[in-house]
């Protein structure tokens, strides 16, 4: 009898069922490390895993860079003070950058269009000496520390600077030849490019590469005969340049004749850029100078809606460096020291995270996922945390979660921005249960081997939470 006893504690652990959460997490294999935090609407946490572990947050990092924006810009009316402007220096003429991301030198283009100042320009003069791109606003910082070098020529890691223009890419299209022969490629011209790619196979597989500095393309791979054009698109290493370039290329299709050559304005980051360096000093500003035109993009609110629901690199860096120059320099020393203010509003100790930009694309960066789901709640008691929840992807629905939870419980049902970087993952947002809770979260993994996804472990544990509460 007494055996009997002894074991029933023994008997009664085996035969508990097993957590579905912790089931879903183990699935994501040996070495990975996840953190995951959830929260009721009461605030109470009913799971944590790894809670003050700090991971590396990848996108997840979007999310304070545009909760500070919402709360420190005005994101409502038209964007007053971030549109480029345009002025003449004796037969110079000068394009200056104030941190807006959508400049657009498109054929198409139909808001906040650099062709207007080129119009602009044409009005008032038929010739033209040097045109200058300047994007002295904000110091020259063009890339996070912490960033691989390797995605500089992507996309994804293309340089930041007050001059911004067509989100700081230029394209590259490849037609097929006969099989065999080296396709057709065409470019605007500014890059230099190298044609390595073959009219061979039956599924197009190319790449372009540029080294940091370089200003040669090089286009490798393969693309079948008969098969329709691919378009390829490479990072630029400064978007200024490339601004003035296409500006004075637009001047030319208006009649303007440029006589003299494309230059840039840079301004050199200094001590004074660092509000710990600068103390209770007024930041420098250069004075400001009269304009011939100005452009006026629209609210704010859009452009943080394209940069958490597609997860938009470079505007992110944009908005850290303008919510900077809210009273500083337009740094990124500036633009951390807004975010840690706002953090420290919401009660999120300091040792929780750190931030080397606004984007994520830093290894530097840190977070644990108790201040995460911190964070998440506090925003749903600010003014602007509606409008800032909108601008999540939707799990099925849109943005990056758009193929994610799609035909399951949590379509449409789940508000979360996501972060996906080497060795790893995250996913933090807001999801409704099956009894129509809605619970806060933070999911974070790294360390995952051969930088493989953790993706549908943490799905598999979010549908679990939510059938379960």
């Amino acid at each position: 009898m007494r055996l009997l006893l002894a074991l029933a504690p023994l008997l009664l652990v085996a035969a508990s069922p097993p957590d579905p959460v912790a089931q879903a997490l183990a699935t994501a294999g040996p070495g990975t490390r996840i953190g995951l935090v959830v929260a009721d609407d009461t605030g109470r946490e009913i799971v944590t895993i790894r809670p003050d572990d700090r991971f590396v947050p990848a996108s997840n990092t979007k999310m304070f860079t545009t909760a500070a924006a919402f709360a420190l810009l005005d994101t409502q009316g038209p964007d007053a003070t971030g549109g480029a402007t345009v002025r003449l220096e004796g037969q110079d003429v000068v394009l200056t950058g104030h941190g807006d991301a959508r400049l657009s030198s498109a054929a198409d283009c139909v808001t906040d269009c650099l062709i207007d100042l080129a119009r602009a320009v044409a009005a008032k003069t038929r010739t033209v000496h040097d045109v200058i791109g300047d994007d002295s606003a904000f110091p020259d910082e063009r890339w996070p520390l912490g960033m691989s070098w390797n995605n500089m020529p992507s996309r994804s890691g293309t340089a930041v600077s007050a001059l911004n223009i067509d989100d700081n890419v230029m394209t590259v299209t490849i037609a097929p030849a006969t099989p065999g022969a080296a396709p057709t490629i065409a470019g605007d011209g500014y890059y230099r490019i190298v044609n390595r790619a073959t009219t061979a196979g039956t599924i197009a597989a190319l790449s372009v590469t540029r080294a940091p500095g370089d200003d040669t393309l090089r286009i490798t791979g393969t693309i079948p005969a008969g098969s329709s054009p691919e378009t390829l698109t490479a990072g630029l290493d400064d978007p200024t340049h490339r601004a003035a370039w296409r500006l004075a290329a637009l001047l030319r299709t208006l009649g303007v004749r440029v006589t003299g050559t494309i230059a840039t304005r840079h301004r050199p980051l200094s001590p004074s850029d660092d509000p710990a360096v600068r103390g209770t000093a007024p930041a420098p500003h250069a004075p400001a100078q009269p304009v011939l035109a100005r452009l006026t993009p629209p609210p704010l609110a859009d452009d943080l809606r394209t940069t958490n629901k597609v997860s938009q690199n470079l505007h992110a860096e944009l908005l850290l460096r303008r919510v900077g120059a809210v009273t500083g320099t337009g740094s990124v020393a500036d633009g951390r020291a807004a975010v840690v203010r706002l953090l420290d509003t919401a009660a999120v100790p300091r040792w929780t995270y750190d931030f080397a930009d606004g984007s994520g694309m830093s290894n530097y960066n840190r977070l644990t996922p108790r201040a995460a789901v911190r964070f998440l709640r506090w925003t749903q008691t600010q003014p602007w945390g509606a409008s800032w929840r909108t601008t999540l992807p939707i799990g099925g629905t849109d943005g990056t979660l758009a193929r994610r939870f799609r035909g399951t419980a949590l379509e449409g049902r789940i508000f979360a921005k996501t972060g996906t970087l080497n060795a790893a993952s995250a996913l933090s947002g807001f999801l409704t249960t099956a009894r129509g809770r809605t619970l806060t979260f933070s999911a974070l993994a790294n360390d995952m081997p051969s930088d493989a996804s953790a993706t549908a472990a943490i799905d598999r544990a979010l549908l679990a939470l939510a059938a379960a509460h």
